[in-house]
């Protein structure tokens, strides 16, 4: 079930108001089972792994927190850690490690067809980070298992993150609130984020596939492909994001930031500080920082670094074209490290975002292409390799087509939009807010009952 789909948004959402009704006890409770019924809906034969997680983690918790400073809690941590990346790897690696090995090996092993559970990569992360936490003593085990069920199974978040680690919601699962103020604001955000999918990442989506069947390809073509790739994974993503942020708040919760702008960043480096944020904090805290962080030998921090990247490309997904893309923008963070971020640093704010812009907008060509085949079709193409002509009709066609959203996307990924409302509505915020939401909900609707064109493009990690 998608967000921004007419029967989560009217028929799901108003079944969630009934949490209102539930006395403060209960509410966990319901919000878990709303929640299985959510995931339910989208993928019935799997719904299991969810029972197994939570179960294998909240006891792994207990049995970690009460023989705490013992040897056997390390081990009731490497057994935690150990079960979930298994789940990860059966489900998500199996046939891309069978499919490597006959390619090395010349071999025909039949692929296992096992289907990709959704949003497998997310909890799976979320539940070994509580374990991890709990061993730490940085959170205390949670004693009830339908309070930690929620936590993981939580709807807004489920299916495409953000990652929210246990620490970050643990108050709130005891004891929260559904004030006027969160609901409106929460409401608020859902709408922008509803209107970031289907107004732009959806429109976007559709020139990324009229480029992928066209037979009219040409050098301009794969470029504008390219931007309007990265312009509708950031607002898709972030669509999303907001989205489940929105839905936090409603229901009391408050789910870390996930986006800031990436899009204005001057380096690759700031680029990850603004990207996928709870990704690149959990990789800091859980793999950086126990391999030494930058507190270790030169040769030492280029392995951790070389670590964070190889896994992070591994994370999004089971082909060498991620493992590339995670690869290239390692590299590209040691080379700014170790060689030109001071030089960096001086250019003018312009030229850094250009400069940054242009290796995410290559690199996110090599996370959308169909294996390494595809990265180095895709490359020619950007740069005239081959039998390939540098205008074509139907580049000018759908560059004519799509110009306004991609100008409006462009214009939307710095924060001058928002700060434009906010100095509009600043003297009547109490009115135009909720008319600015209102108008928001009932566009997308439209688009959404017009159009057919809608997928998430992260549920596929």
């Amino acid at each position: 079930m998608l967000f921004s789909s007419i029967t989560f948004i009217y028929f799901f959402l108003p079944l969630t108001a009934l949490y209102f009704l539930v006395p403060q006890k209960w509410k966990n409770a319901f919000l878990l089972l709303v929640s299985l019924i959510f995931y339910f809906s989208g993928e019935p034969v799997y719904i299991s792994l969810l029972f197994i997680s939570s179960v294998s983690d909240w006891l792994h918790g207990l049995y970690i927190e009460s023989h705490r400073g013992k040897k056997s809690a390390k081990v009731a941590l490497i057994s935690a850690i150990v079960i979930n990346v298994l789940l990860l790897g059966i489900f998500k690696y199996t046939d891309f490690i069978i499919a490597t090995i006959n390619t090395v090996f010349n071999l025909s092993i039949p692929l296992t067809g096992i289907v990709l559970p959704i949003g497998i990569s997310f909890f799976t992360f979320q539940t070994m980070s509580y374990t991890i936490d709990v061993y730490r003593g940085e959170a205390h085990a949670q004693k009830n298992l339908i309070s930690f069920a929620t936590f993981v199974c939580l709807f807004p978040q489920l299916i495409a993150g953000p990652i929210v680690r246990y620490t970050d919601v643990a108050k709130e699962l005891e004891e929260r609130s559904s004030t006027i103020e969160k609901v409106s604001d929460g409401i608020r955000r859902f709408c922008v984020g509803l209107g970031k999918k289907v107004l732009i990442a959806n429109l976007l989506g559709e020139l990324c596939a009229d480029f992928s069947q066209s037979q009219d390809k040409s050098v301009l073509f794969y470029w504008v492909y390219a931007i309007a790739f990265s312009l509708q994974i950031y607002f898709d993503f972030s669509g999303y994001s907001d989205m489940a942020i929105g839905l936090g708040k409603i229901f009391g919760f408050n789910f870390p930031e996930n986006f800031n702008y990436p899009y204005i960043s001057r380096s690759v480096t700031e680029f990850w500080r603004r990207w996928h944020m709870t990704l690149g904090g959990w990789f800091r805290d859980y793999v950086y920082i126990p391999l030494g962080g930058n507190r270790v030998s030169k040769l030492k921090w280029v392995r951790n670094i070389a670590v964070v990247w190889l896994l992070t490309g591994i994370w999004h997904g089971a082909q060498w074209n991620f493992v590339l893309w995670g690869a290239f923008f390692g590299v590209v963070l040691l080379i700014e490290k170790l060689c030109i971020s001071k030089w960096l640093s001086r250019l003018p704010s312009f030229v850094g975002v250009v400069y940054t812009s242009l290796l995410v907008v290559l690199n996110f060509v090599v996370f959308n292409a169909n294996g390494l085949a595809g990265v180095i079709k895709d490359f020619k193409g950007l740069f005239g390799v081959g039998d390939i002509p540098m205008v074509s009709y139907e580049a000018l066609y759908n560059l004519k087509s799509y110009a306004f959203v991609m100008i409006i996307a462009i214009i939307g990924c710095t924060p001058y939009p928002r700060m434009l409302w906010e100095k509009v509505t600043k003297k009547a915020a109490v009115v135009l807010e909720p008319l600015g939401a209102a108008a928001l909900l009932v566009i997308s609707t439209a688009f959404i009952v017009n159009g057919s064109f809608n997928p998430f493009l992260y549920f596929r990690f």
